[in-house]
């Protein structure tokens, strides 16, 4: 039966890098893989680009239910460390819009830079290579990994398949198995950064607005837990999408609320209020010169009690039609049917529970046993965090198994 030190699952941004970096610091690794295509998430994010990371990250872009848990990581793996990774192996990128850094080229740049780390730390990679299961075999004896190639033996698995987010590219439940196999704790996942939809019968009055875009700010919470956006909205002919959309989904939660300010950085109430004396254009259209005009078109078009007066000339609306106006279209509240799911989910909230693992090395209660990226409880804002989360955490458990490696030889010196 073949040995190795490591057997790190899943071949994605995180246990690429895991191998990678845990190889070239002499650990003998097995990286494997179900799907036949290698880090087909990182080929397709970012338009074909990969968003990698973004300059502007720290802990208070991620959340998790132990939310201070991702600091330790973030702190020894920065963005800086992997930009200085593309430059060496002359990877061109640049910033796009608030941080977010891109490939210049194709996102497989960036899949051969983390193939070619591989080798350089001698990984042995076999894919597609389905894990049929792993076998405890002691307290201190390792593990026996039973896989379409037949058994291999370890001291370590790395756990790194990610969450349920695209199914369509071999995203499946595994990492969330084997925590239960082995009693660590998973909280719940659901899609996170991932379209609302609305009961069809309520948007239906908004299905004029679809592939519209505007700037909004987008919350939710309470005030003392209020989580704020200043993003793109798109509409959809199902809900609402783009970055505020997606954003603010992975906070919001079944049966929940969220407002949104469609007048941001406007002064509707003071422009519609002046235009009264000099205009006799319809409101609707004096309201399009501030806002879309599909918008405009759609919000007067339901103004419910106010239709006797949003329907008239600006002139001879009243001050209290104009406010009620103004301030409908600055405090939006929806209360979302759902979620488009994890087909269309960028990723996967929840996951393995981080109290039941080492912030320095991401090894759970359960000896020799590592959850890295997107199968732990970390999420990150849409941007570049995710990735980072990735980089971060599989640089923490790289080093943990290798002190873990040396301390083994120590044992039997």
């Amino acid at each position: 039966m073949p040995e190795f030190d490591v057997v790190v699952i899943g071949a994605g941004a995180a246990g690429l890098f895991c191998a990678s970096v845990a190889g070239q610091l002499g650990v003998k690794v097995l990286l494997l893989d179900h799907y036949p295509k290698v880090a087909e998430k990182i080929r397709i994010s970012g338009g074909g680009r990969c968003n990698f990371t973004n300059l502007h990250t720290s802990a208070a872009n991620f959340l998790g239910d132990n939310p201070d848990f991702c600091r330790s990581a973030l702190s020894r793996y920065t963005p800086a460390n992997f930009v200085e990774l593309l430059r060496r192996h002359n990877i061109p990128f640049h910033e796009k819009h608030k941080g977010q850094l891109f490939c210049d080229g194709s996102a497989q740049d960036l899949i051969s830079m983390l193939l070619a780390e591989c080798a350089a730390g001698s990984v042995t990679h076999w894919q597609p290579c389905a894990v049929l299961a792993i076998r405890g075999v002691g307290n201190s004896s390792g593990y026996v990994v039973d896989t379409a190639r037949g058994a291999v033996a370890c001291q370590s698995v790395v756990v790194a398949t990610g969450g349920l987010s695209i199914p369509k590219i071999g995203a499946s439940d595994f990492g969330y198995r084997v925590a239960q196999q082995f009693s660590v704790p998973v909280i719940p996942p659901r899609p996170a950064l991932v379209p609302l939809v609305f009961e069809p019968a309520f948007w239906a009055r908004y299905a004029s607005m679809s592939g519209l875009s505007l700037p909004v700010t987008v919350h939710s919470g309470s005030k003392k837990q209020r989580i704020e956006f200043q993003e793109d909205l798109l509409f959809t002919h199902k809900g609402l999408s783009g970055p505020a959309g997606l954003q603010i989904s992975s906070y919001w939660r079944a049966n929940g609320t969220i407002k949104v300010d469609l007048s941001v950085g406007k002064s509707l109430l003071d422009d519609l209020t002046q235009a009264k004396s000099r205009s006799r254009k319809l409101l609707v259209n004096e309201l399009s010169a501030h806002l879309p005009a599909r918008l405009a078109e759609a919000w007067v078009g339901n103004a419910g009690v106010w239709k006797t007066q949003w329907q008239k000339p600006v002139c001879e609306t009243t001050d209290r039609a104009l406010a009620e106006l103004c301030s409908q279209l600055s405090t939006w509240e929806l209360a979302p049917a759902g979620t488009e799911g994890y087909a269309k989910a960028e990723v996967t909230a929840g996951g393995v529970d981080t109290r039941a693992l080492s912030s320095q090395t991401m090894e759970s209660r359960q000896k020799g046993l590592y959850f890295i990226g997107e199968v732990v409880d970390v999420t990150g804002w849409l941007g570049g965090y995710n990735f980072q989360w990735a980089w971060a955490s599989a640089f923490a458990c790289a080093h943990g198994l290798a002190a873990q490696r040396l301390a083994e030889q120590r044992k039997t010196l």
